[in-house]
């Protein structure tokens, strides 16, 4: 009886998978543990066992191709075996999802084909650029000026003496044609359509240039230039989607502040021979804090919200193949050491490939570390269906009143570090006043971070 691989569900969270390349082909004998393909999410990557011994008699889909979870994938069989027969009711299913797969990425490869080329206006539309002064109708130096200036072709009869043009005929051949933008005007000779694709119907550089292409004459170079495109696709489409989603179903929030982060330096000096660095002294802080206001520390579906009494951690990390979120389970029950170690194990098979489902769900809060490249705020967006998620920046010295100033100017100023913090929120969730009250209660622990390690 034949086999009917399906796409497993890898997490509860997973919803599709991006079969990235199959590693046998139709009329392949494989055995039950042979690796049948390779397959994608937002999270990482896996292998697909066959799962049985036989012939495999038809792939449902294309490398590439976003299937969901459950879903026919392929069929193994013996020998002349009828697949469409295994598939029963679901016989066309897949067939119809790879054809409607391929389909979609034709039109998607039109649809960006065409968005990437500016509109052309009708040839009709467009006048020539101001040529040779000899091809010209007599015409002042001033009107001459501006007319090159706004690329104006000069064939009519002016309204001064003996038809010569003069700087209110340009003016009024203008009042017809949209105006240039600044590029435009600097851009060398071309085809000047009437209105353009700019704002308010300004010309654009790309709409002299497509008027041009439409006349059938070259683009000067200066309004060319060499390009790549490279569409979006795996998992950065997916990422790209998450974000977007992310956006568009919450309304998000971002907070600024930052906390004194003398200690915080102390600390990690003392133990960095542990390997203990500033982003594990956050964590462990973000860990604690969040006890203190569970309203943080959860979870918005639907019309309910729903609140963890357990801190899993999530921690963005940055991938070859994109970003990822591995989790911290139980992070509030874990010592700085613990913390510092499961982020490194975690940082280290995100980066390799080989994290697993169950370390890449299940967090309740998330920490995002752009510090490392100088950033001083940003706008972290929510890792849906979590309701805050933390931007930690970098370190910068501020100034602060003192008794005593750290220079010889006696002005009452210190200058001493801060750590910028950049908290989002969905503000369905949870409003400014309560997440500010985690940011400072957050700030006040990263400043006295000494004493909230010698508080366990």
């Amino acid at each position: 009886m034949a086999h009917i691989l399906i796409m497993p569900r890898q997490g509860n969270t997973v919803e599709s998978c991006i079969i990235t390349n199959w590693k046998v082909k139709e009329g392949d004998e494989v055995a039950a543990d042979t690796s049948f393909c390779e397959v994608e999410t937002d999270k990482a990557s896996f292998e697909i066992p066959a799962g049985a011994a036989g012939t495999v008699l038809k792939l449902l889909f294309a490398s590439g191709d976003d299937v969901p979870v459950l879903e026919p994938i392929a069929v193994i069989g013996s020998p002349g075996e009828d697949w469409q027969g295994a598939l029963g009711g679901n016989k066309e299913q897949g067939a119809g999802n790879r054809e409607s797969s391929s389909n979609d990425r034709d039109a998607s490869d039109m649809a960006l084909n065409q968005s990437s080329v500016t509109p052309q206006p009708p040839a009709s539309d467009t006048q020539p650029l101001f040529s040779s002064p000899d091809s010209l109708a007599p015409i002042s130096p001033r009107a001459r000026n501006l007319a090159e200036k706004e690329k104006v072709t000069v064939t009519f009869s002016g309204s001064g003496p003996g038809g010569r043009v003069i700087e209110r005929d340009v003016m009024a051949a203008l009042q017809n044609r949209s105006p240039l933008t600044a590029a435009a005007k600097a851009a060398g000779q071309g085809a000047v359509p009437q209105a353009g694709s700019g704002i308010g119907g300004r010309i654009t550089v790309g709409d002299i240039a497509s008027s041009m292409l439409t006349s059938g004459s070259p683009a000067p170079e200066a309004l060319t230039s060499s390009y790549t495109e490279n569409q979006v696709k795996g998992i950065r489409k997916i990422i790209a989607d998450r974000m977007s989603k992310s956006l568009a179903d919450t309304a998000q929030l971002t907070l600024n502040a930052s906390a004194q982060a003398t200690k915080l330096q102390e600390i990690r000096t003392v133990l960095k021979p542990q390997g203990i660095t500033i982003n594990d002294l956050v964590l462990f802080a973000v860990s604690r804090s969040l006890k203190q206001f569970p309203y943080m520390n959860a979870h918005k579906i639907g019309d309910t919200v729903r609140t963890f009494e357990r801190v899993n951690l999530g921690m963005a990390v940055d991938t070859e193949r994109g970003l990822m979120v591995p989790v911290i389970r139980n992070a509030d029950l874990l010592s700085l050491a613990q913390i510092s170690s499961e982020a490194k194990r975690l940082a280290a098979v995100c980066q390799n490939g080989t994290a697993k489902p169950d370390e890449l769900s299940g967090s309740t809060f998330t920490v995002s570390n752009l510090g490392g490249f100088g950033v001083e705020s940003f706008t972290p967006v929510l890792n849906i269906p979590e309701v805050a998620i933390l931007g930690v920046c970098g370190i910068e010295l501020k100034p602060v009143t003192s008794d005593e100033c750290n220079n010889e100017c006696n002005c009452g100023i210190r200058f001493e570090p801060h750590i910028g913090f950049s908290l989002t929120v969905n503000h369905e969730a949870t409003d400014g006043a309560p997440a500010a009250r985690f940011l400072k209660a957050l700030n006040e622990a990263v400043a006295q971070i000494d004493l909230l390690l010698a508080a366990g």
